[in-house]
């Protein structure tokens, strides 16, 4: 394992809109004093975040934020032997991931599938595989099987849905990204539309990576990361493909 402990965890929880400013000042002045970096997105459905630091910071930095947003967080871990962030960087936005469409989070409950079930969801030629996230995600690794949106931004999905896919055709979706945010909103927003069955990897990519032997994995390439990693492996280590984001159109 490298030196620097790389953290990701999200939880929709509501949040008053005059709480948040005294919550992001506290959160900074937390990842201040525990000599952390990277980003933490505050707004009035949750929070989301991805940060690094030292192994023991990390754990002291923890324990003040459930101390300060009053949860207990579930974080995914990887290491890297550089610190991938340079700046500290805890932000107000009006969501924590940007869908820019009224989701009711609640009809996402029964559609998460564990990393153990996973490989046969999206095995079963039944099963319509939807990748979530961006086209440069996409080529730079998905799973077999998987349909690329070809979106830019995660807001595109929904019109890339309207536009191909009919609830009374596609009766099973699965679908996936990389820390799990992206479809605890679009799962219970297929859902809002009519789709019958709707699946999300729980925990994302990240999680399947860490858990699922390379013997029985069913993803291809590297994993994008939204750091100065770039990507990451099949074990979680820094990756070698070149940075499709910075691709000129």
């Amino acid at each position: 394992m490298g030196e620097f402990q790389i953290i990701t965890f999200y939880e929709f929880k509501r949040f008053e809109p005059d709480a948040l400013p005294p919550l992001r000042d506290e959160l900074k002045s937390a990842m201040r004093e525990h000599s952390i970096k990277g980003t933490i997105i505050l707004a009035e459905e949750g929070v989301n975040s991805t940060i690094a630091g030292r192994p023991t910071d990390i754990a002291a930095f923890v324990a003040v934020a459930e101390r300060i947003l009053n949860t207990q967080l579930e974080c995914k871990s990887s290491y890297h032997k550089a610190a991938p962030f340079r700046r500290i960087d805890v932000k107000i936005k009006t969501e924590i991931v940007a869908l820019k469409r009224r989701v009711d989070i609640s009809n996402g409950d029964g559609t998460h599938v564990s990393t153990e079930k996973w490989n046969d969801i999206i095995s079963d030629p039944e099963t319509f595989v939807l990748d979530t996230r961006n086209d440069y995600e996409f080529h730079t690794g998905t799973f077999q099987r998987a349909v690329n949106p070809q979106t830019k931004k995660f807001s595109e999905l929904p019109e890339y849905v309207a536009a191909n896919l009919d609830p009374d055709r596609y009766k099973r979706i699965a679908m996936f990204c990389t820390g799990g945010i992206r479809c605890e909103k679009f799962a219970p927003y297929l859902k809002q539309l009519g789709f019958a069955e709707v699946y999300q990897l729980k925990g994302g990519i990240l999680k399947y990576l860490d858990e699922v032997p390379a013997d029985q994995s069913l993803w291809q390439g590297e994993c994008f990361v939204f750091d100065d990693r770039v990507s990451v492996d099949g074990e979680l280590r820094k990756g070698k493909i070149a940075d499709l984001s910075q691709k000129p159109e």
